[in-house]
């Protein structure tokens, strides 16, 4: 970070000064994909996949280092008992990802994917978002510069998850606080909160919501006090991803609300991220509906981990073989269309 001006003032410069994509390797990658033996258009979203990935990365679509990266935080607003599950069951998850015992950990296995957790100082939850703001904007910044490293020893597909109790409570509060409604509109169960459970937690998010309302024109300031550790990082993961020309895939409503920060500081902040999957949390559709993007996958989970991200991972490495694996007409003796 600089040793002068705030911590936040590196982020902005940062985020106006976003990496483009590579037009040479999007006209390349349409111009093969033309000469592919198959009919245009013929395998429909998988062809933009290939595009995308050529666009983000500069070179022809390929997919041979792809990465989970998981963070997990603590969060003080559990207090109030808005879960049915203790902030302890953060820990015990990351020991369990650790482990191989995790759903994430059998889709990476399936897919060939890499893995990496963060645990992101899971003794010390942020601070109680009803009452106070979750971060410092020093603490914030440093977690987002720690997300960053996520990259670090290399990838070429970037999918990102998370894991912490409580998180589905923030991920509502900075959707409410990003597009407005009602707080109704953006809670959902999260890890089973219904009835008592979820009352309060729906009073939880309008409460902080409205103590911090006279902050919530800066997408960093809703960030540093509606968000927490995982979601600093996870903005942090997605800024490093676009400077070093990797894509991403971002998972289910959590990380959705974390890649919203970035959309609403800069419109074209995630134009190197796709869409996983739909979650079964009620609000994630209008969330991605929020950010312009369509979802790889729709299967009813809502489990996080990365596992939607993970899963999609498999339907963006097809893409990638079948645009460099095909055989040309030429090659395959294969008449293309009549002139």
């Amino acid at each position: 970070m600089s040793v002068s001006g705030l911590p936040f003032d590196d982020f902005r410069t940062l985020l106006q000064n976003l990496p483009g994509p590579d037009s040479r390797a999007l006209v390349a990658a349409r111009e093969r994909d033309a000469q592919l033996t198959k009919p245009p258009g013929a395998l429909g979203r998988l062809e933009e996949i290939a595009y995308w990935l050529a666009a983000w990365t500069g070179r022809p679509p390929a997919v041979t280092r792809p990465l989970v990266a998981i963070f997990a935080g603590n969060h003080g607003v559990t207090r109030h008992g808005i879960t049915p599950f203790p902030s302890s069951v953060t820990q015990q998850m990351v020991e369990n990802f650790a482990a191989g015992g995790a759903a994430i950990n059998q889709i990476c296995v399936t897919h060939d994917l890499g893995l990496k957790i963060f645990d992101l100082a899971l003794d010390y939850p942020t601070g109680d978002i009803a009452m106070e703001a979750a971060l410092s904007e020093r603490d914030c910044a440093a977690t987002m510069a720690f997300g960053m490293e996520a990259i670090a020893g290399g990838t070429d597909l970037l999918c990102i998850g998370e894991m912490g109790i409580g998180n589905t409570t923030i991920a509502a509060a900075i959707n409410l606080a990003l597009y407005g409604g009602e707080a109704e509109d953006w809670v959902g169960p999260g890890t089973g909160s219904h009835g008592d459970l979820l009352a309060r937690k729906i009073a939880v998010v309008k409460q902080a919501v409205e103590l911090h309302k006279d902050h919530l024109d800066d997408p960093l300031e809703i960030l540093r006090r509606l968000g927490g550790r995982e979601i600093a990082a996870i903005v942090g993961a997605i800024l490093a991803a676009r400077v070093e020309k990797i894509p991403v895939l971002l998972d289910g409503y959590v990380v959705t609300a974390a890649a919203s920060i970035l959309k609403a500081a800069n419109p074209t902040a995630l134009d190197h991220c796709l869409i996983g999957h739909v979650s079964g949390e009620p609000g994630h559709l209008r969330a991605i509906e929020k950010l312009g993007k369509t979802p790889l996958l729709a299967l009813g989970m809502r489990l996080g981990e990365g596992t939607g991200a993970a899963l999609a991972a498999g339907i963006v490495k097809a893409a990638a073989a079948c645009h460099s694996g095909m055989a040309t007409f030429d090659q395959a003796g294969v008449s293309n269309k009549s002139h």
